[in-house]
C-alpha cells in the first residue's frame, strides 16, 4: 500500500481552493502569536513521529538512515525557524516612514490570500516544509501539490496537521501530476498567488500564461542546490502585500477629531441666556471672544453689586 499513489482530481482541486478561502478569514485574522504557537505545537508533532518520517524519507529519495534523520531534523527545524518569524516579520518589512507633512505614514504587511504551490520533486519532505512553511506563516493559506514522484511523506505531513491545532482549511495537500492540476489551479479566479518551486522550465511557463488571468502573484521556479541552508526571508516576503495608511497629526488631528455632537467646525451653537442685557458666552461660541465676553460680564458684575441674572 505504500508504493500506491492516490491521484487527486480537479473536483479536488477545486474544493481545495474553496477550503482554503474558508480558512483564509480566522488564519489572517489571528494574532501573530496565536499563529506561532500552532506552527511550534506542529513541529512538536513532526518530532513526535520522527521515526516514521525517517523511514519514509529514506524509502522515497534513496537515502541511508543517517541521512534520512538528518533530513527529518532539518525540516523539523526549518518548521520551527518560521513558526518564530511569525511575530516578527512585521517589524522587518513595515514601520513608519518619514513623509513631508504632518501625517504619520505607517506601512503593514498583510497576507496576499490563497497560495498554489508546486512543491519540490527532488526534496519531498524538507523541501515540500521550506515553500509550505512560510507562506502559512505570514497568513496565507495553501494549496499544494505534492511531489509527484514521492508523495508520500506529503500526506503524513497532512495527517500531522489535521490532528493538530492547525485550522481546516488552512493547508490542502493534492497528491497526482502537476502538469495536470497545475494549470486548472493557476487559471482558478479564486487564486491570489502562485510558487513555482517544483515546475519545470516549460510548465513554469505555461503556469505563469495561465496567471497572467486575474493578475496572480507569481514566484518563479529558482534553482536549489542543498534545501538546508539558510532560507532567508525571501518566501515570506513574496507572499506579502503592504498596506499604507497616513493619519494627520498636530492641528489637523485636533479639527478632525470627533466629538459627542460630531466635528468640531459641524456642532451646532447654543444660544446663550440673557443676563441684563448682556449676552453670556456658551461652550458654542468662538473660543476667544467668549473668554473675552466672561470677562467683561465678570467686571460689570462686580461694579454693580446687586444685580444678577433674571
Amino acid at each position: 500500500m505504500a508504493g500506491q499513489r492516490p491521484p487527486s482530481s480537479r473536483k479536488d482541486a477545486r474544493d481545495a481552493v474553496v477550503a482554503a478561502r474558508k480558512a483564509f478569514g480566522g488564519w489572517s485574522g489571528a494574532s501573530a502569536y496565536n499563529r506561532g504557537q500552532i506552527l511550534y505545537r506542529v513541529a512538536e508533532m513532526l518530532e513526535g513521529r520522527r521515526e516514521q518520517f525517517v523511514r519514509e524519507v529514506g524509502e522515497a529519495e534513496g537515502l541511508s538512515k543517517s541521512k534520512a534523520a538528518a533530513v527529518v531534523d532539518a525540516a523539523v527545524d526549518r518548521w520551527v525557524w518560521y513558526a518564530g518569524w511569525t511575530d516578527k516579520i512585521g517589524q522587518i518589512v513595515g514601520g513608519a516612514n518619514p513623509v513631508a507633512g504632518p501625517f504619520f505614514n505607517l506601512s503593514t504587511p498583510e497576507p496576499t490570500g490563497v497560495v498554489t504551490v508546486v512543491a519540490p520533486q527532488d526534496s519531498s519532505f524538507l523541501g515540500l516544509v521550506s515553500v509550505v512553511a512560510p507562506v502559512i506563516a505570514t497568513g496565507n493559506t495553501v494549496v499544494v501539490i505534492a511531489s509527484e514522484k514521492s508523495p508520500l511523506p506529503a500526506l503524513s505531513l497532512g495527517e500531522v496537521l489535521a490532528t493538530s491545532d492547525l485550522p481546516g482549511g488552512v493547508v490542502n495537500i493534492l497528491s497526482g501530476k502537476a502538469s495536470e492540476m497545475g494549470p486548472h489551479l493557476a487559471s482558478h479566479q479564486d487564486v491570489n498567488a502562485i510558487d513555482l518551486a517544483g515546475a519545470d522550465a516549460a510548465l513554469a511557463k505555461e503556469l505563469e500564461i495561465a496567471a497572467a488571468d486575474n493578475l496572480k502573484r507569481v514566484l518563479r521556479p529558482q534553482p536549489v542546490d542543498d534545501w538546508s541552508a539558510d532560507p532567508g526571508t525571501s518566501r515570506m516576503t513574496a507572499f506579502l502585500e503592504t498596506k499604507t495608511v497616513w493619519h494627520p497629526t498636530g492641528r489637523w488631528a485636533r479639527a478632525a477629531r470627533p466629538t459627542r455632537t460630531g466635528p468640531l467646525r459641524d456642532r451646532p451653537r447654543q444660544r446663550p441666556p440673557r443676563c441684563r442685557g448682556l449676552f453670556v458666552p456658551t461652550a458654542g461660541g468662538v473660543p476667544v471672544r467668549a473668554a473675552r465676553r466672561r470677562r467683561r460680564w465678570a467686571a460689570r458684575r462686580r461694579r454693580a453689586p446687586g444685580s444678577g441674572c433674571r
